[in-house]
């Protein structure tokens, strides 16, 4: 009796753990650490978790708890025990184990629960969702009519979740976010494309971009007058082409945080041209959502239609006119960019220069002093429609603002141009439509070398169900000029805007817009209004049939990979069938 006496009471002081009641019954812990007296340790940690039982205390309480049970019930037979089984109404160690890693799991699960939330938004809206996210977030599922993107459609702060845009989703949040889960991807992303592959070490999605235009500019004018007075010719064309085709491949490998973006591109009138296919793209990681480092070829984000949203435009991928003459294109570099705040994002990025597609390594100077810099802020709803898209697709139940700011600066050779006809072409041109490194455009054994560029643009937008109002200004200073006989060019400043404005008529299908933009300059001012229309034939944005008029003033820019010729005055006509996925 003494043996059976002894292993009860050694089993009913380890039942009376806080330890092991919490594995039983998670919240009656707070209750059994106020009844042991050596408990005030317990208490502080309790307090610091908020009341919260994680396994591993569980776990390591456990085992303390089998081990004084194990010293305690050190003597007695294993006879002894079978003989006095029916009088012991607790089970035996080896059951109690069982039962509390159960019980623990049960825990772990009713953590997970409670940590859990849903948060949802509708498209073109933003929701906050408050909860504590000092342990990090993980989407558990996605609901919603539009995909949940990290730092696009959705992410988080000090404060709580944030969704738009149509993103809805189940999300974990605290130390629950740190139990491994497995999350099947989508099958589809818009503008992201099919998802290929899944695994456990990498990610492929694939998506396609392509373009068929018929071209019709034959009420232009058949020549213009540049502005130091020689008569120039315009080709003026009618013709149907297969206009891009552009295959990205994109996702992760290793680790979610270093990603790939990596494309072949082709533009078919550019046949025969210096770079008419291009293979190219870039590498980042992202450490928070504050700071994503990337490397290789992307557009410098001299304008807002270089920071992303392409093809999200009005237009079939042209841009306004005010808009080409003055950005900055692709190149290769390094670049930052994230968040500030939750409504306000950054990007800053060092190149080779203006444009590199058709440029060769050995046509670069060594110097690398190619800056561009942006600022965007989201005041009142902390977004601007899917990936910052022109116009109101999303259809905006609150009033969604934009201000941007933009500069760049480049130290551009003459030799580092690409061709005027090329895949990707930001030649620096003067109000004209004069290339400044064209020998004896400023006078007989002129010829500019180089030019100190340095451009800037402040932008802001509107959009409200359907409705949108988005413009532009820009300001181009040239000066600091070298070459031949070049001591007599002065400091060129440029100036520019463009103004954009387009309702959804049928929600989801019929898109009209009017647009117009001027150039303003020493050599001669130009200008440009268009008009057009978007069907979008799915009642989604992956197939779209575009129709657009422009009527060209002087038109300063011009290749063939968009509508409008250098010297255009007058009207064009062009018609578009989209598809991207």
């Amino acid at each position: 009796m003494v043996e059976v006496e002894t292993r009860k009471l050694s089993w009913q002081m380890c039942s009376n753990l806080p330890f092991l009641t919490a594995a039983r019954n998670p919240s009656a812990f707070q209750h059994t650490a106020q009844d042991v007296p050596w408990s005030a340790a317990m208490q502080r940690r309790q307090r610091d978790s908020e009341g919260v039982v994680t396994i591993l205390d569980i776990r390591k309480s456990l085992l303390s708890c089998i081990a004084l049970c194990s010293f305690l019930a050190i003597g007695t037979s294993a006879q002894t025990l079978n003989d006095n089984r029916a009088e012991d109404p607790q089970p035996p160690a080896a059951d109690a184990h069982q039962t509390t890693g159960a019980n623990a799991t049960t825990a772990t699960d009713n953590a997970v629960e409670q940590n859990r939330i849903s948060c949802q938004s509708q498209v073109g809206n933003r929701q906050h969702c408050p909860v504590t996210t000092s342990s990090g977030v993980t989407l558990a599922k996605s609901m919603g009519t539009v995909a949940c993107l990290l730092g696009r459609t959705w992410g988080y702060d000090d404060t709580g979740i944030w969704v738009s845009d149509g993103c809805s989703g189940e999300f974990i949040a605290g130390a629950a976010a740190q139990q491994p889960t497995k999350e099947k991807p989508l099958e589809y992303i818009p503008n992201l494309g099919f998802l290929l592959y899944h695994g456990d070490k990498g990610q492929i999605y694939f998506r396609l971009f392509s373009y068929a235009r018929y071209l019709n500019q034959r009420s232009l004018d058949p020549t213009y007058v540049d502005g130091f007075g020689n008569a120039r010719t315009v080709q003026l064309r009618q013709d149907i082409q297969l206009q891009k085709f552009f295959a990205p491949f994109s996702g992760w490998f290793l680790t979610s945080k270093f990603r790939y973006y990596l494309y072949v591109w082709s533009s078919n009138p550019s046949q025969g041209d210096p770079a008419q296919v291009v293979g190219a793209g870039n590498l980042s990681y992202t450490f928070n959502r504050f700071v994503t480092l990337g490397a290789g070829i992307t557009s410098l984000p001299a304008v807002r239609s270089t920071e992303g949203q392409f093809p999200y435009w009005l237009g079939v991928d042209d841009r306004m006119t005010a808009d080409e003459f003055f950005r900055g294109s692709y190149t290769d570099g390094v670049w930052l960019k994230g968040e500030i705040t939750a409504k306000s994002k950054y990007m800053a990025m060092i190149g080779n220069n203006l444009s590199v597609l058709g440029v060769s390594a050995t046509q670069l100077d060594n110097k690398l002093d190619t800056q561009s810099f942006m600022v965007q802020w989201l005041p009142t709803t902390g977004e601007f429609g899917l990936y910052g898209t022109f116009g109101d697709y999303d259809d905006h139940q609150k009033v969604a603002t934009r201000l941007g700011a933009h500069y760049t600066h480049s130290l551009e050779d003459r030799q580092m141009q690409p061709g005027t006809n090329a895949i990707e072409n930001s030649q620096i041109r003067l109000t004209d439509g004069s290339s400044v490194f064209t020998p004896d455009l400023f006078g007989p054994g002129i010829t500019v070398n180089t030019v100190d560029y340095q451009m800037m643009s402040l932008d802001a937008g509107v959009k409200y169900r359907g409705l949108s109002l988005e413009g532009e200004y820009y300001r181009r200073w040239l000066n600091d000029f070298t070459g031949i006989n070049t001591a007599g060019i002065a400091a060129i400043t440029d100036d520019g805007y463009q103004l954009q404005s387009s309702a959804m008529i049928v929600q989801k299908t019929l898109q009209v817009y009017l647009s117009g933009s001027q150039i303003f300059g020493r050599y001669g001012n130009a200008s440009e209004l268009r008009a057009g229309q978007n069907w979008y034939l799915a009642g989604e944005r992956g197939l779209r049939l575009n129709a657009e008029w422009i009527h060209l003033r002087n038109c300063p820019v011009g290749y063939t990979a968009v509508p409008y010729p250098v010297g255009g005055n007058g009207n064009l006509f062009h018609v578009n069938l989209e598809l991207n996925f």
